[in-house]
């Protein structure tokens, strides 16, 4: 039985730009099918909580540029359950609204906040971790985040400390964040059995959020709870578009999760990773007899091991003689690049950007 209090916000406003030259600022990676599977990250996305929420208790917030892309991606959602922030301004500002106005339609709220671009490959697992995360937080004035048990020293990923007893089953008071650490330092994190992945996934009920909106944020809380009135109505969006110019541009983990004190997380496994680099692409795809990844029905691989390709499928592409390259291949730029070097490929767009402009972003 889906509980009619329960919602979720996903978050999809991000650029994506480290899957660039596939995804660009008119078209980001959240709505593209990066896997080769026939949907779209945010399709998956959405489907994933379509099954243990209320359809109209989905939300999306994303950028005025992004609504259309909605629109046509996800034709269930209600349009009015499309939340179009006019600047990026990391997730605090988008937390904050997605609060202010749940609590405008059900001050009973209580909501998970979610990325529309990680993957999930054991959904029953993640619903379990989901109601559980929920059921918590509908009791006792907390903030949850899921951790997920880390499998490997990963520097790319920030890590959650948590005290060693339970204050339920199978939670966790938090001891600390850390932003990405260095490898020696990720390495002592996983021998000390600990930490967690911070999931950027979260649940809380909506007058708790708000509660340390006010404590923490105080500045923030002001600018949406003086528009607040016009939430739900045809002033919204003017009032949104007063609210983000002076909103700082700040994360919700360094806004909020890092300062609070009643934060608690619970230690997750369901098949999860961020997607948030070719190489955790080239991780979760199929591969062939030597190790290539291959996203596209159109390539031919002659002699060449570990390579994650991704080609349009009316363009044939050969690729002969590379180890451990990516290949990206689109209809206005070609990406080749060393699987070692991608997290570079930031650098690469600025490189781009300042020498060609703004065409092939």
């Amino acid at each position: 039985m889906k509980n009619k209090h329960h919602y979720v916000a996903i978050m999809a406003g991000g650029i994506g730009s480290r899957f660039w030259p596939m995804s660009r600022t008119a078209y980001p990676k959240q709505f593209l099918d990066v896997l080769n599977t026939g949907k779209t990250l945010v399709q998956w996305t959405y489907d994933r909580y379509a099954k243990f929420m209320p359809a109209e208790n989905i939300f999306i917030v994303t950028s005025e540029e992004y609504v259309e892309i909605v629109k046509e991606q996800l034709p269930l959602l209600p349009i009015e359950n499309i939340l179009a922030e006019p600047s990026r301004k990391n997730t605090a500002p988008c937390i904050a609204y997605i609060s202010f106005k749940l609590a405008q339609i059900d001050p009973e709220a209580t909501f998970i906040v979610a990325p529309s671009d990680h993957l999930i490959l054991e959904e029953a697992a993640f619903e379990a971790t989901a109601m559980q995360a929920l059921d918590f937080v509908e009791n006792i004035k907390a903030l949850a985040t899921l951790g997920i048990k880390p499998t490997q020293p990963n520097t790319g990923y920030g890590y959650i400390q948590f005290e060693g007893h339970e204050v339920a089953k199978g939670i966790y008071k938090v001891k600390t964040f850390t932003e990405k650490p260095s490898l020696e330092i990720a390495q002592t994190f996983l021998a000390s059995g600990d930490f967690l992945w911070n999931a950027g996934i979260f649940a809380w009920k909506v007058s708790t959020i708000l509660a340390a909106f006010e404590k923490h944020q105080p500045e923030m809380f002001e600018l949406f709870d003086h528009e607040k009135h016009h939430f739900n109505t045809p002033q919204e969006k003017q009032a949104i578009q007063k609210i983000y110019p002076q909103c700082v541009n700040i994360s919700i983990d360094i806004a909020i999760m890092e300062k609070a004190d009643n934060v608690y997380v619970i230690p997750s496994s369901f098949g999860w990773s961020d997607l948030g680099t070719w190489n955790s692409a080239y991780d979760n795809m199929e591969k062939d007899y030597f190790s290539n990844a291959v996203a596209s029905d159109n390539v031919v691989v002659i002699d060449a091991t570990k390579c994650m390709i991704n080609a349009p499928k009316d363009k044939l592409v050969v690729v002969q003689g590379l180890d451990d390259f990516i290949v990206v291949d689109t209809k206005d730029v070609l990406l080749i690049c060393s699987k070692e070097k991608e997290q570079s490929i930031k650098e690469y767009v600025a490189e781009v950007k300042r020498n060609k402009g703004d065409k092939y972003i």
